[in-house]
């Protein structure tokens, strides 16, 4: 990584004492990433940390063609998106989506230390299109037990070693690893505060309970006191299923292990997963799974 001992910012670029950057070259990204069917998808263009980052300011009126992920881990600084402005924190990080104007910099008095990556892709229109990345281009506190900093340092000291394809194809599995330590940061480390939790989170986890019961929508909406049109709105934009469908779909995982790893009758299984009628069962689990109960255990045996 290059290391210079200019300040302030010129042309969109942070200079300044103990700043790293590492940026692969558009060469690089049209014969080595974006001719290769696996890496074009969505892959590592650039990535830095800038130390309190005195002066660091940068407006682009067209935005980027790719996105660009920050993460203040000290100071504090301030980004605009559209007509919004947001203060940022420590442990805190945001999405500016591609294409989109945009401007950003660290506070005068208390200026942030960040770490950043731009990242882009063919799936990346796609990418942000995901409620899960639109949620986060506001700013999110999130955990790092030293996981988020230690893939970024892996991720730069490979791309330091030249850009081979094996060190290309490692980057990029590290660039979703490390993308999905902020987006689905509460999965890698469960909230264990009486803070507030997702509202689909809790549904999910309240029917793997209940998975060996019968469950309708209505007693459900009763259950979390929704209406039935708001709960299957809010649960279907997160899931991408009706409520009942992803219900369904869960106690068929459940049934599926149990033909993996019992010599339970078809019958006995579908009774403990709430299905009276063994037909009915086997009608839902190809359904789910693509094949019956019996096709299942048999394609598994051999």
């Amino acid at each position: 990584m290059e290391k210079t001992t200019r300040e302030g910012s010129h042309k969109n670029i942070w200079y300044g004492q103990g700043r790293q950057r590492i940026e692969i070259s558009k060469t690089i990204i049209k014969s080595r990433i974006q001719n290769n069917a696996f890496l074009k998808h969505l892959y590592v263009n650039s990535l830095g940390y800038y130390p309190k980052a005195k002066g660091h300011f940068t407006h682009r009126k067209n935005g980027l063609p790719e996105n660009f992920l920050f993460y203040c881990v000290d100071g504090t600084g301030w980004y605009s998106i559209g007509k919004q402005r947001y203060e940022v924190a420590p442990n805190e990080f945001f999405i500016l989506p591609q294409n989109v104007e945009h401007s950003y910099g660290s506070s005068e008095d208390n200026p942030w230390s960040i770490y950043w990556i731009h990242f882009g892709g063919e799936s990346l229109p796609m990418f942000n299109e995901m409620s899960v990345v639109q949620n986060h281009f506001k700013p999110e506190h999130v955990k790092d037990k030293g996981d988020i900093l230690s893939l970024f340092t892996k991720i730069c000291k490979t791309l330091e070693l030249g850009y081979s394809i094996d060190n290309l194809m490692f980057v990029n599995m590290c660039l979703y690893q490390f993308i999905s330590l902020f987006l689905y940061n509460s999965k890698h480390y469960p909230v264990e505060h009486q803070g507030k939790v997702d509202f689909v989170d809790t549904v999910i986890l309240f029917m793997q309970q209940q998975i060996n019961e019968n469950i309708t929508l209505k007693e459900l909406c009763s259950h979390f006191n929704y209406s039935p049109s708001r709960f299957s709105s809010l649960f279907k934009k997160k899931t991408g299923y009706a409520p009942i469908d992803y219900f369904i779909q869960m106690k068929m995982q459940k049934a599926s292990q149990q033909l993996d790893f019992t010599d339970r009758s078809i019958k006995d299984i579908a009774l403990s997963m709430g299905f009276d009628d063994p037909y009915y069962f086997s009608k839902r689990f190809r359904k789910v799974i693509g094949v019956s109960p019996q096709k299942y255990r048999l394609l598994k045996k051999e």
